[in-house]
């Protein structure tokens, strides 16, 4: 069964392009990794200093893959200066 993910982040209004520009980065590299099903980028319309990826995994072991490949963790150390808070990420199953 495979793995949905929402991972949201919210970025602070001066780094909204930077923000947006080094998360679009990750989009290709994502896409061509064993196991990803689906990666999308989402921006809030009424906030958009939110963004969110909606994910899908075809199991764990792919997913806990991506959280170790350069281009994620690269992204993520810079990120850190750039959001408001930590990245929010929850993980879904398919119940039917």
């Amino acid at each position: 069964m495979t793995i949905r993910v929402l991972a949201k982040v919210i970025t602070f209004p001066d780094k909204l392009e930077e923000t947006k520009a080094l998360l679009m980065s990750l989009i290709e590299a994502t896409r061509q990794e064993n196991g990803c099903l689906r990666y999308e980028l989402w921006q809030n319309q009424e906030k958009p200093t939110e963004f969110s990826f909606v994910e899908e995994w075809a199991d764990q072991a792919a997913l806990d893959a991506h959280f170790q490949t350069p281009h994620f963790l690269d992204a993520l150390q810079k990120t850190e200066k750039l959001l408001m808070s930590s990245p929010e990420i929850v993980l879904y199953q398919l119940i039917k």
